[in-house]
């Protein structure tokens, strides 16, 4: 009998006679992909595994401490030869590769002049540390150990409040470098902020089609610039060039950040059939993911030599609510009520699936992992023990089932969390089917007065979720006025609270992102008087690596993005975005 628990599917894509459209795009995607995954195909051919794999049948028995992540592609980008515009056909391997390292050294010397405020800090030791980062975000794994570097019972350094947008603010997100924030609202208009200054750049309006007042005929869909309804997700590629959003009007649309222009839509046939909910880019590329309520993933290559679409991704059996991905080519997904995760791998065309909610004394005895006179204690969502069964009086019946699984963030390439209307936050690995740690009723209990039953309580469900990425710092929102902050154990067991950050409203969206040193101190942002810069000499190191600000970046509203189920009216909660700038102790905690 199949596992109920945990099942193993390959995606559908949609297949497409014409040469000429998404078909050539996948292909052209595919043979970019070739030479990354050359290797690994020919190890497997070699292996004489001829045909594709099925998704792995994982068991609860899994070694979690062997490698495990074998099948995934980790590895480090490979530059363009062609990019250089060195390129010499009678260059040999061993030129290529130091030219190119070369290459690489001098573009790495240019991003970190860039990002830092003090030239004379850009040495060969500032240049070790970031390669050695660099290696170790590319193995895939969590690798700093930051959070013991923070003191999160002192207020944050400083924060940063904008106002501008008419309505729920559902998104907002800024850029790696600390140069611009983007936030996205309920009104259908986009507005794009320089960051160290707060103030307002360019907003990127809704567009109302001619039609809508019987005032001439309607441009076709491929030519409106813009969103026609609300806008849910914003995510800016790595290199910051573009600048991707997504909305009710089913359409996926594509920004130049610097210039703030509208670059292409994706809609129609290439596009979605039902409101889109989130967007997201493979960490380091142009590769786009999208996520939507038509029950789909869709794939873009947003390179110049492609810009267009790749494939579609089937499986959900619900709303799509939550997206995330890093540097792998895979990206995790939750599917509302159908309550799955569902991890994408995109070059083997396979997907893990992972199920939350409750689990019944039912499905256990069909499992044979309960008798069916067994007298086992009671289990509450994902497997959570609450309390040995009690008798008679003693025994507790509220029980808090998972429903839907609203929001998901991956913390490295096999490890993220998940948060649902439980209010439940489980950490998941790829290498077990079910949740490795469940924190319960994360954001507390919500009271509501009755007529007929009193005062009932009901779980305040986790809306957003974000993680720092290969760190062991999660933070999580909802809507009772804080945003929780978390830390994971060294083992990636289980995770507990070390922080709140006061934010009054609902918590529609949630970024982490580390900035460069002194950014902070260059900001006109609001500051807490008690807070000194930060001197140069103080910084803090984790295993020969500095350990960098960072910022929580928090899209927030009066009403939650998908719906008006939930009002906050009270004093202080703003549709806005709210960034709030962290630093390092100056000194080792004990």
């Amino acid at each position: 009998m199949p596992d109920p628990f945990f099942s193993s599917s390959k995606p559908k894509k949609r297949k497409r006679s014409d040469s000429s459209g998404p078909s050539s795009a996948k292909r052209a995607f595919r043979k970019s992909s070739a030479t990354r995954d050359g290797k690994k195909h020919a190890a497997t051919n070699a292996n004489g595994a001829s045909k594709k794999r099925l998704d792995e049948e994982l068991s609860d028995k899994t070694d979690e401490d062997e490698g495990g992540v074998g099948d995934m592609d980790l590895r480090a980008e490979e530059v363009d030869p062609g990019a250089s515009g060195d390129e010499d056909e009678n260059e040999t391997p061993a030129e290529k590769r130091l030219r190119l390292a070369q290459l690489y050294l001098d573009s790495l010397k240019t991003n970190l002049a860039e990002g830092e405020f003090d030239a004379a800090e850009i040495d060969r030791e500032l240049i070790s540390s970031r390669l050695k980062q660099d290696v170790l975000e590319h193995a895939g794994k969590v690798h700093l150990f930051i959070a013991d570097s923070f003191d999160f019972a002192q207020p944050p350094h400083a924060t940063l409040r904008t106002q501008g947008h008419r309505f729920s603010v559902t998104s907002a997100v800024a850029s790696e470098s600390g140069k611009y924030l983007f936030t996205s609202g309920k009104e259908g208009h986009i507005i794009k902020w320089d960051l160290p200054t707060g103030k307002k750049v360019a907003t990127f309006y809704k567009v109302r089609p001619a039609d809508r007042k019987g005032k001439g005929k309607a441009p076709p869909d491929s030519e409106i610039k813009g969103h026609t309804d609300e806008v849910l997700s914003l995510a800016i590629s790595g290199d910051e060039k573009f600048l991707a959003s997504s909305g009710r009007d089913k359409r996926v649309c594509v920004w130049d950040t610097e210039k703030g222009e509208w670059i292409k839509a994706f809609s129609g046939h290439l596009g979605h059939k039902d409101a889109i909910s989130g967007v997201a880019f493979r960490k380091g590329t142009n590769q786009l993911y999208s996520s939507s309520f038509d029950r789909t993933l869709k794939v873009y290559d947003l390179s110049p030599s492609v810009m267009g679409y790749v494939e579609t991704l089937f499986g959900h059996q619900d709303f799509v609510l939550g997206l995330d991905a890093l540097r792998g080519e895979t990206c995790i997904s939750v599917g509302g009520r159908d309550k799955t995760a569902r991890y994408w791998k995109i070059a083997d065309e396979t997907q893990l699936v992972f199920r939350g909610g409750g689990r019944s004394r039912v499905r256990e005895v069909l499992e044979g992992g309960l008798r069916a006179d067994d007298e086992g204690d009671d289990v509450d969502v994902d497997g959570m023990e609450l309390m040995p069964k009690a008798k008679g009086k003693e025994r507790e019946s509220t029980k808090f089932e998972e429903g839907s699984l609203e929001c998901v963030a991956m913390i490295d390439d096999t490890t993220f969390v998940s948060g649902g209307d439980s209010g439940a936050i489980c950490l998941w690995s790829t290498l077990k089917k079910k949740p490795i740690f469940t924190q319960p009723l994360a954001h507390g209990l919500n009271e509501v007065l009755s007529e007929s039953e009193g005062v009932v309580q009901t779980p305040r469900w986790v809306t957003a979720l974000a993680s720092l990425r290969y760190t062991d710092l999660i933070a999580s929102g909802s809507w009772e006025g804080d945003v929780r902050i978390w830390k994971l154990d060294s083992k990636l067991k289980s995770f507990s609270l070390v922080g709140n950050v006061p934010i009054p409203g609902v918590i529609n969206s949630l970024q982490l992102l580390s900035t460069p040193n002194g950014f902070l101190d260059t900001t006109s942002w609001s500051r807490d008087a008690s807070a000194d810069p930060l001197p140069q000499t103080a910084k803090r190191k984790h295993k020969g690596l500095p350990v960098s600000p960072f910022l929580l970046v928090a899209g927030v509203g009066q009403e939650h993005k998908y719906g008006r189920w939930i009002s906050v009216r009270e004093a202080g909660a703003r549709n806005g975005a709210v960034v709030v700038g962290f630093l390092p102790r100056t000194t080792p905690s004990s």
